[in-house]
């Protein structure tokens, strides 16, 4: 009779079932929508190059990007693929295209691309490093936005701020269904390694009708222009559809989670400065101020004040008067990146 306890095989056999332990993945491939991926395989791979070139400044040396190669899978199939520890940035877009996105790549891939970015040997995946990553991938799916805007005149789309984290594969939060799966081959100039672009069904179905929408209006322009002279130019300006351009709220997506962790330390106050600018003196040259002493700054006239958040940078802005006070105008928030080479 059972003491309530799980044997070896049940607990294989759960494991399995969550799709990380040694369930077969199942012999029919999952069957998508040929059309789709083509659509999007061909999108992609014009952002290669892109992709390469901003991998390589982030680096510091050359980098390059083969592929992709879109395929379609399932949860246990796609999981089947991957390395049994990886980084996992998601990455959704809010709009333009909503849905879910994320890129994956080995841990190993990961740290090694933190420690190049950062010039460090054996970096730790902490939270500065993963956020070193996050800031990466936001720089390649920026070019991708531009790719995407360009080929389906989508001027809305816009991504949530990406968030890396590293789990084991069979916790990786991947899309329901069936869902394609973008395969590059990344060399950082010590070997070959996988990055993979993981689209929820809904995404990949609108990105794909969009880019085939677009090729199709395309065709019917140029075959109208060739058929017809004269007129053809009014008659293309008549079936013209105008739309308003509709600009994406600017506000930071956070996840539930987040939203609740946060709101522990809502009410702590921080200490907020705004800086002019600085300068350097000697001690004999400190002692001899007094009134009507000028002291020139490192700023030049017009350039934009720091904002500090506990000594610490973290925006930029210009001074403005409200009601004979002065305040600052926000004109730019630094990024990680930026944080990190302040000293």
């Amino acid at each position: 009779m059972s003491d309530g306890a799980l044997s070896q095989s049940e607990i294989d056999a759960l494991l399995g079932g969550m799709g990380g332990g040694s369930k077969p993945a199942s012999s029919d491939s999952p069957k998508g929508n040929e059309g789709e991926r083509k659509a999007l395989e061909g999108c992609l791979a014009s952002t290669v190059n892109e992709l390469a070139t901003n991998l390589s400044k982030f680096i510091g040396s050359t980098a390059t990007v083969t592929g992709p190669s879109v395929a379609f899978f399932n949860r246990d199939s796609c999981i089947d693929q991957l390395p049994d520890s990886v980084t996992v940035i998601k990455a959704d877009f809010i709009a333009g295209f909503p849905g879910e996105h994320i890129f994956i790549m080995a841990e190993s891939t990961a740290k090694e691309l933190a420690g190049m970015v950062n010039h460090e040997e054996n970096i730790q995946m902490d939270d500065m490093a993963l956020s070193v990553i996050g800031e990466v991938i936001s720089t390649l799916v920026g070019s991708q936005i531009t790719t995407l805007t360009a080929q389906t005149a989508n001027k809305s789309i816009a991504p949530m701020s990406p968030e890396a984290t590293n789990v084991p594969k069979a916790v990786a939060a991947l899309p329901n269904g069936t869902f394609p799966v973008a395969t590059y081959t990344v060399d950082l100039g010590k070997g070959t390694q996988n990055l993979w672009e993981v689209f929820g069904p809904t995404i990949a179905s609108d990105i794909a009708r969009a880019l085939r929408k677009d090729k199709s209006t395309t065709a019917s322009t140029s075959t109208r222009n060739t058929s017809k002279a004269g007129g053809t130019q009014q008659m293309a300006a008549q079936s013209t559809n105008v739309q308003p351009v509709q600009f994406p709220t600017l506000m930071p997506h956070i996840t539930s989670q987040e939203q609740g962790n946060i709101g522990l330390i809502m009410d702590v106050f921080m200490e907020m400065t705004v800086e002019l600018g600085r300068t350097r003196k000697v001690i004999k040259e400190i002692l001899s101020m007094g009134e009507g002493t000028i002291i020139e700054l490192d700023k030049l006239a017009g350039e934009p004040v720091d904002i500090l958040v506990n000594h610490k940078l973290i925006a930029k802005g210009e001074v403005v008067v409200i009601d004979e006070n002065f305040g600052v105008r926000v004109t730019e928030i630094v990024s990680p990146m930026e944080r990190m080479s302040v000293t």
